[in-house]
């Protein structure tokens, strides 16, 4: 493991826990978009605990590996699924947001796999 991957992964991590707590939060600058997507509110929690899980999973995976790979994996699964949902709501000034966040994410992944 190098350090490059360590600081990448907690930049992630970092970068995924501030989103999910932005959500738990009700932050307006989450909320609003989420519903002009046309995404459920009820939906905000389970989205939210999912970045969670994923922040923590990355963390994880800096002791147990394969923790990392399939917390990566699921976050780029995640992100992938929130740029559909905003090119599908034909918010296409939007599209960078998810990408930012999942950016770090593969670099990650890749650095891991490098390893």
């Amino acid at each position: 493991m190098s350090i490059a991957h360590i600081i990448i992964t907690i930049l992630a991590a970092a970068m995924v826990g501030f989103s999910a707590v932005s959500m738990f939060a009700g932050a307006a600058w989450v909320v609003r978009p989420l519903a002009d997507y046309g995404v459920p509110d009820a939906w905000r929690p389970w989205l939210a605990t999912a970045k969670a899980a994923g922040a923590a999973g990355l963390l994880a995976g800096l002791f147990v590996p394969a923790i990392g790979a399939v917390a990566g994996i699921c976050l780029v699964l995640y992100f992938a699924g929130a740029v559909i949902t905003v090119l599908r709501a034909r918010w296409f000034s939007h599209t960078p947001f998810p990408l930012m966040y999942v950016a770090p994410v593969i670099g990650s992944l890749a650095l891991g796999i490098a390893a």
